[in-house]
């Protein structure tokens, strides 16, 4: 007889069932390698930046002086330190020259390093290196040399930048530039301060930027040049949207590196000149510039820069998230 049973239909794919049951997948546990792996890194971090930031926030409550230098345990004043230093005009007056500093330099910086930048993206290969090279050798240049360097060629005595202006025309420059000190009054010593970081501080931009332009397909501006767009408009339609990332970052690093200049300013300008401060120095002043150091005056003058560059960072990396999302 005909066996008339329905065949059993299998999907494809699929094979034969078997007596044997199936093993079931167990849920992996967590997986401590990375966390394993950046944990030394974590904890050099810990001990080597928020370590003594804790100890900065703690001494800003305290009043630590030659006697608790000397071994007498520091008193606590709860926040007499922060309000000293908000009525102190001093503090309100380098604070003002730190953002207007902050301001021009990092606009100057990031002009001019793109230019620079845009400049060795239109050389040859072997120019561009050389180039590349020659503008490096100023980022490398250490604060310290730098300071010293920019104080020789603005100083009085034997100041090539007084020399060449005072060949020129009085009808042009005035006269009496043999012995202007260009360090004595705040304006002149804040210009000299933002020539000296920007020379120091536009051939990192300049890099970054070239390296985003290599990034870019060249499609695009052969289509906005087939379309009669000239380089100022396919800078701001192409190059500055899709390098806006870049820019961001660029504009956060030279906010923050900006805002803690010290080593140039104490070199050109000084203890004496209370007038040039900016935050750095004044934190630095009163900590160590006297006979009766104020390390509790100081550490507060300190926080109060770390909490407006925290500020900073806090808005830079919220437009980043935004951007994120909206892409």
């Amino acid at each position: 007889m005909l066996d008339t049973a329905p065949a059993v239909r299998r999907r494809p794919g699929r094979s034969a069932p078997s007596g044997r049951a199936r093993p079931r997948r167990t849920r992996r546990g967590p997986r401590y390698g990375p966390y394993l792996l950046i944990a030394p890194t974590v904890v050099v971090i810990a001990v080597l930046m928020f370590w003594p930031m804790v100890q900065i926030a703690v001494m800003s409550f305290q009043k630590i002086g030659n006697r608790q230098l000397r071994g007498e345990p520091a008193e606590n004043v709860g926040t007499a330190n922060f309000e000293t230093i908000l009525g102190d005009p001093l503090f309100w007056q380098s604070l003002r020259q730190t953002v207007l500093f902050a301001a021009v330099a990092v606009t100057a910086t990031l002009v001019l390093g793109t230019l620079v930048g845009l400049l060795l993206n239109r050389l040859g290969r072997r120019m561009s290196r050389f180039v590349a090279g020659g503008v490096m050798v100023a980022w490398a240049t250490p604060p310290v040399t730098a300071a010293i360097i920019f104080s020789w060629l603005f100083g009085t005595t034997g100041g090539l930048v007084n020399w060449l202006l005072d060949l020129l025309p009085d009808a042009l420059v005035g006269g009496g530039w043999s012995d202007y000190n260009w360090f004595a009054a705040p304006l002149p010593t804040y210009t000299v301060l933002t020539v000296c970081v920007v020379w120091q501080s536009c051939p990192f931009v300049a890099v970054s930027v070239l390296a985003g332009l290599k990034s870019l397909p060249g499609e695009l501006y052969e289509a906005a040049r087939v379309d009669g767009a000239g380089p100022w408009r396919a800078f701001w339609q192409i190059t500055f949207p899709l390098l806006k990332p870049i820019f961001m970052v660029l504009v956060v690093m030279s906010v923050i590196w900006d805002f803690k200049v010290f080593t140039q300013l104490f070199i050109m300008a000084g203890m004496a000149n209370r007038d040039a401060f900016n935050l750095s120095l004044y934190a630095y002043s009163e900590a160590f510039g006297s006979l009766n150091p104020k390390l509790g005056m100081g550490s507060a003058i300190a926080l109060v820069l770390t909490a407006i560059l925290l500020v900073v960072t806090a808005v830079y990396v919220r437009v980043m998230v935004r951007q994120g999302e909206t892409a």
